[in-house]
């Protein structure tokens, strides 16, 4: 494409768009893509838009559980198929608020008084969508409860942030709620997270039940403990909102409702955008052209990742964010029609400029395996304008020149990139970001015909590490069985019936040997090794 100025001035306001009613502005010029393109893909782009449509009117969108996808409901109840949903959000959106009211206003309080800390436990969905929210829109000197997360199932992550929740003598422990959310009540790492908390409280001698909230699916094994160990509350999860559009639902507002931020501006935000991106002329539809940009970037195959870089501190998290967005939803191997796929579209990114000095440089000179992905705030800060050169010049002045100089660099060596632009970093403008990309995945699934709504891929993964822990349980009771005479790894192996899983035996038994709870004699060579349990023949599993 020509680097021409008068040519790429007039590239510029044909592709520009600008969006006042949700404060958007999107810039796809800078990719490298042709009017025949756009007009080759407009059959396509009106059945996404078709498709979009029947999803929100509740149509059977994720065949494999039959179910529908309705988190565009949350921001909308009216859109709901059946009056008993819309009522259902509705009521669940005050239930929040009342709650939140509740709790800081000191009427529901913990042991130690009133609540200043929000531990929240979950992972994946149930993490990263309250993580970025806290993180874009919280304020320490403004914020209702500092929130704290359980987000994996690390022992020593626990401790960490344990070690600030059980400091004495302020008894922060006392004054911590948690919310544990979990729609199956089954989920290991959140369950795992759950049982190491309430060991804490026990230490501290408090009542976990007396400041523990849940947020689940109606009549899962975690609701049912909730219910019958008496806990604070229990708040909904539908079976109709995946955990990576749950934002707006009970798993991203009741932390920012208890955080302190406006959850109704958020839901406004996302409903605002909903609207815009609902548009069925395709060039001025912003998710649109995201999904087109995504397509042709990547050939409809995803063969190129997308870098996302916002060049605001308080956004730091997005890329996380939508990298299981994006990943998860994407990221398949059969199509709809049950055909060999292998689709997705590789996300990575942190944050401009801290990081363009760390990968900038290949991404101008090295492998093109990538498009770029902006995110600029026109508003600098809420304070006072300071002046780090002459009368003119402020450090958010830089911020800006980076991004924009960081573009045209990029763009002079032929890589593309798109410039995504909100006019500041506010609860509806995240709200707007969020619907955003939300739409946008939906529109890019059906260009490439695959199901963004379900995802085989993980429990495939949490199959595989039950197996793991299978074969640790068999190795400890063979061991049990000889009494403390040691054995090598494919003694022990032959003795499990597992010589298939021998690498698997060797990674649990150095993991438990690690950790004190294996006994390990070296021996000539690394595989030599014999392994035994501690004196006495037991091990905690």
């Amino acid at each position: 494409m020509t680097t021409d100025p008068q040519t790429l001035w007039k590239r510029f306001q044909k592709y520009y768009k600008h969006f006042p009613s949700i404060g958007l502005s999107i810039d796809i010029s800078r990719m490298h893509f042709d009017d025949v393109f756009l007009q080759g893909m407009e059959g396509r782009m009106q059945r996404a838009f078709q498709a979009m449509e029947e999803l929100e009117r509740g149509a059977i969108a994720n065949p494999d559980e039959n179910r529908m996808v309705g988190h565009y409901w949350l921001r909308n109840p009216a859109l709901s198929p059946t009056e008993s949903i819309r009522s259902e959000i509705e009521s669940n959106i005050a239930s929040i608020e009342a709650f939140a009211s509740d709790v800081h206003s000191g009427k529901i309080q913990g042991v130690h008084g009133r609540f200043k800390h929000l531990l929240i436990i979950g992972i994946g969905g149930s993490a990263l969508g309250p993580q970025f929210i806290s993180d874009s829109l919280g304020s320490p000197a403004d914020d209702e409860m500092t929130l704290h997360f359980f987000d994996n199932t690390d022992p020593d992550g626990f401790d960490k942030v344990l070690s600030t929740l059980e400091t004495l003598p302020d008894g922060r422990l006392g004054q911590t709620l948690t919310l544990v959310i979990s729609k199956s009540g089954g989920t290991k790492e959140t369950r795992n997270g759950m049982i190491e908390a309430m060991a804490a409280y026990n230490r501290a001698g408090i009542d976990f039940s007396k400041h523990a909230v849940a947020i689940t699916g109606n009549g899962s094994a975690l609701e049912m403990a909730a219910v019958n160990d008496h806990w604070m509350s229990v708040f909904p999860m539908w079976d109709w909102v995946g955990g990576r559009t749950s934002v707006f639902s009970a798993v991203g507002l009741v932390p920012a409702a208890l955080q302190g931020i406006d959850i109704r501006q958020l839901i406004r935000g996302a409903e605002a955008c909903d609207l815009v991106t609902r548009e069925r002329e395709t060039i001025s539809n912003p998710a649109a052209s995201l999904a087109l940009m995504w397509f042709h970037s990547g050939s409809g195959k995803g063969t190129k990742a997308m870098v996302v870089l916002p060049y605001k501190d308080r956004l730091i998290l997005f890329s996380r964010f939508l990298q299981q967005l994006v990943m998860e939803s994407l990221g398949k191997t059969l199509d709809l029609d049950g055909k060999p796929a292998y689709q997705g579209l590789s996300v990575f990114g942190n944050k401009g400029s801290t990081d363009q000095h760390a990968y900038i440089q290949q991404l101008r000179d090295g492998i093109d395996n990538f498009f770029v992905t902006f995110v600029g705030v026109s508003k600098d800060r809420a304070t006072a304008t300071v002046y780090v050169e002459d009368q003119w010049i402020t450090s958010g002045d830089y911020l800006h020149g980076l991004m924009e100089g960081t573009k045209t660099a990029l763009f002079e060596n032929g890589r593309g990139s798109i410039t995504i632009r909100i006019d500041e970093v506010s609860p509806f403008h995240v709200g707007v970001l969020i619907s955003l990309y939300e739409r946008a995945v939906g529109l890019y699934a059906q260009l490439i015909n695959v199901n963004a709504y379900h995802q085989p891929g993980v429990e495939a993964g949490k199959s595989a590490a039950n197996r793991v822990l299978e074969s640790q349980r068999a190795a400890v009771d063979c061991l049990m069985r000889r009494a403390g005479h040691s054995m090598t790894i494919e003694d022990l192996a032959m003795e499990c019936q597992m010589v298939d899983r021998a690498e698997t035996l060797f990674a649990v038994c150095e993991h438990l040997a690690a950790n004190g709870r294996m006994v390990k004699t070296p021996g000539e060579g690394i595989f030599d090794a014999r392994y035994a349990l501690p004196s006495g023949g037991e091990s905690s599993l």
